[in-house]
């Protein structure tokens, strides 16, 4: 394997390694002298991985180098944001897996392209916007919520109208997700929910400070 010009199969392989192998953020010699721009499809792809924390380390590195590479190129960041919108559209053909979460981590890695875009992705949540219809889609993008109130809370208070369906869900982790989304906000619209839901004892899958926790939602309340 030529290390300063690999094939892109071997870049997916070399990126794979990393993901499996490393918890921490830095990315080893041979992957940071590669342009950003090649290593964003290897990324992307990992967000399909039937292995969640390859997926969730996948986030956290495409989180970490597209807002690296705005702070270069403002323009080839917007067009990662772009095309992980268009996964999500129906009219693309996928699902987009991992998307939700991938735009939450930028935006709370990079100001500018927060303030750019974070209203698209709060459009997922409205049924009279652009509603992710796929309950699967759901728990990433109430993670993605959480996550980015808590770096820009001042961005994300219109979030605080569309929580509440998705805290009554019947299915545990879109509840648990939106409970995490929640008590990131100063809401006295949600305030009341939270309350009446602090003894619920369904666990739930988390990540979060680069790890994967199984939590009751009731604990995610009581914080």
């Amino acid at each position: 394997m030529n290390a300063c010009n690999p094939s892109n199969r071997q870049l997916k392989i070399l990126v794979r390694e990393w993901l499996i192998g490393n918890a921490s953020e830095e990315m080893p010699p041979d992957l940071l002298q590669q342009p950003a721009r090649r290593l964003i499809n290897p990324l992307l792809s990992m967000l399909y991985s039937p292995e969640p924390i390859e997926k969730w380390r996948a986030v956290t590195a495409i989180g970490r180098l597209v807002a690296g590479l705005a702070d270069k190129d403002m323009e080839s960041a917007r067009v990662i944001m772009r095309r992980l919108m268009w996964s999500l559209n129906d009219e693309s053909g996928g699902i987009g897996w991992g998307a939700p979460e991938s735009m939450g981590e930028i935006m709370a890695r990079h100001q500018r392209l927060a303030e750019e875009f974070h209203a698209i992705l709060i459009s997922y949540l409205s049924p009279d916007e652009n509603y992710l219809e796929l309950e699967a889609l759901q728990p990433g993008l109430l993670w993605a919520i959480g996550r980015l109130a808590r770096i820009r809370p001042k961005l994300m208070g219109p979030t605080k109208k569309f929580l509440p369906p998705y805290l009554a869900s019947p299915d545990t982790d879109i509840r648990g997700h939106a409970a995490w989304a929640a008590t990131a906000l100063d809401s006295d619209i949600l305030k009341p929910v939270l309350r009446s839901m602090a003894n619920d004892d369904q666990v739930f899958v988390l990540y979060r400070d680069q790890r994967l926790e199984r939590i009751s939602i009731g604990a995610i309340i009581n914080c």
